[in-house]
């Protein structure tokens, strides 16, 4: 790993920038044997692939003028936010009532179905109403999206459409691989304002990813307000911070808590990153007294990394990462904390450890389970954390040992994964330090056996980071994370059984009018028919 580091150090140095409505059913399944052909769409065209599809003979459902969503108590949310995204392209009200016909029915199961867990759902489409039952919102929330995608690709116009608004009938029963699925938005090397995170929000629920980890400060800034710490935001995150002075700002507490707010309706968790002992530039600028000899380090705008370290030998340093972790968990109702701990460089080993120690238990004090870079697994203490495997390497032994001790590990191979890699290097923005990454290469692998010596039931699930040091503004964004996340999306989402690069293909060719009628700056990768 220390080659790694030291390679990708090297590098960036280098670089500048219902009911039964069904009629009789033929049973098939969402299998590499049957990829979806160019055309209709069918219950096959989803992506993520779902578990099990069953494609019915009978006749599609048509929303109409006179259609109605069926909805009570904690299902009405989710229909009323259903409702408000198919009324403006149908031009039809779609109103929510407790009961009804010609209906799309939203229900919560009384009596849970086992298989589905909390974000499963069961689809089932005829040609009277559909039926769309889970035993948790949160499933209601995905078969939605799943619903959505099922309609005509002129749904995502923002005017009314002259269309034939059908839904394939069959039967659609779909749960997650796995528990954690996740992308990370750098917002320390350039800031991106709660609007432009809100809109990253929206275009990744409806892949069904659950967690958005923001990746908060860095040695290029510092974006989160912390109480009692004014400075790490008005020096931190204020003007000239960010790659190339180009990228300042902060969130408010009050930011903060709007984005979990907007966040959780969407069924997407908020994990906070505050990164140490390594990546504090930013924060020893504000306060010098974090650093050994209490003098201020430069304003650093560059991308290079490893040289910055918090002084692990000093109480008040644990004082200051105690304080922000305090508040960070009082802020967030996610179950996680990301403490960072990768890259730390200019941090002696045994000070490292001794760190990670002391810090690790601070994160369960406060009632967050500790998470952080693959470096931390090194410590004892990350036995009991979420442990982000980011090397290119798929040996790494202190992984596999904590693995087999407890601990639990976010697959993020930075050579597959990492949204900031280039597709090929021709195209605009982005880095290679890791290689180029085109759509069939974040596609072709396993979350479960990617990483040697962890064994696939100490896999919690998959994240895709997207670094922010060539990304100046939303468009950035989006190119660099569409069309790959849906690959990530799938890995995540979809049994192992559905993985088939043809499929997903020609599924993601078809989902392509869906961004750009969303007005989404993807890249029309060559690897897929658009």
């Amino acid at each position: 790993m220390a080659t790694v580091r030291r390679v990708r150090h090297n590098l960036l140095a280098h670089l500048t920038v219902a009911g039964a409505l069904l009629l009789p059913l033929v049973v098939t399944t969402a299998s590499a044997a049957s990829p979806p052909a160019p055309g209709p769409i069918t219950l096959h065209s989803v992506i993520p692939a779902p578990a099990e599809v069953v494609p019915s003979s009978s006749g599609p459902f048509r929303i109409t003028a006179t259609t109605v969503l069926v909805a009570a108590s904690a299902a009405r949310p989710i229909a009323e936010r259903l409702a408000a995204a198919l009324r403006p392209a149908t031009g039809f009200p779609l109103p929510i009532r407790p009961a009804g016909t010609t209906a799309i029915t939203l229900l919560l199961n009384d009596a849970p179905d086992p298989w589905l867990g909390d974000e499963g759902y069961q689809l089932e489409v005829g040609t009277q109403g559909v039926a769309l039952r889970a035993n948790r919102p949160a499933g209601l929330f995905a078969g939605t999206q799943t619903l959505r995608q099922l309609l005509p690709t002129t749904v995502e116009a923002s005017s009314v459409r002259p269309e034939n608004w059908t839904v394939p009938a069959g039967l659609i029963r779909d749960r997650p691989r796995f528990p954690y699925r996740g992308t990370m938005l750098d917002l320390a090397r350039h800031f991106h304002p709660p609007a432009d995170v809100k809109r990253y929000i929206d275009e990744i629920s409806r892949f069904k990813f659950n967690y958005l980890h923001l990746h908060l400060a860095d040695d290029q800034g510092w974006r989160i307000e912390i109480d009692g710490w004014p400075r790490l935001t008005t020096v931190g995150g204020g003007p000239g911070t960010g790659v190339r002075g180009l990228g300042p700002g902060y969130l408010t507490q009050a930011d903060y808590r709007e984005l979990v707010r907007y966040a959780a309706e969407r069924f997407v968790t908020i994990l906070p990153e505050i990164d140490m002992p390594g990546h504090v530039n930013a924060a020893q600028v504000a306060y010098p007294s974090l650093t050994c000899d209490g003098v201020a380090p430069r304003q650093r705008t560059d991308i290079r990394v490893g040289y910055s370290s918090l002084c692990t030998s000093k109480e008040s340093t644990y004082v200051f990462v105690e304080d922000v972790i305090r508040q960070l968990a009082a802020l967030t109702p996610g179950p996680y904390l990301h403490v960072g701990g990768d890259e730390a460089l200019s941090t002696r080993h045994e000070d490292y450890l001794a760190f990670e120690q002391r810090v690790l238990p601070l994160v369960a004090k406060y009632g967050k389970t500790a998470y952080g870079w693959h470096e931390i697994a090194a410590a004892p203490a990350a036995t009991d954390a979420v442990i982000q495997y980011w090397s290119v390497s798929r040996d790494t032994p202190t992984v596999a040992a904590a693995a087999g001790a407890g601990a639990k590990v976010i697959l993020s191979p930075a050579d597959r994964t990492y949204l900031d890699m280039q597709y090929d290097l021709l195209t605009p923005g982005g880095l290679h330090w890791a290689g180029t990454i085109e759509v069939r290469t974040a596609y072709d692998w396993d979350p479960a056996t990617w990483a040697h010596g962890v064994p696939a039931d100490a896999v919690l699930g998959v994240e895709a980071p997207l670094w922010s040091e060539t990304l100046r503004d939303y468009d950035d964004v989006e190119f660099q994370a569409f069309p790959r996340l849906a690959a990530i999306a799938e890995l995540g989402w979809s049994p192992r059984s559905t993985h088939d690069w043809i499929s997903f293909r020609d599924r993601l060719a078809a989902y392509g009018p869906r961004w750009t009628r969303r007005g989404v700056h993807f890249y029309r990768s060559p690897q897929i028919r658009w």
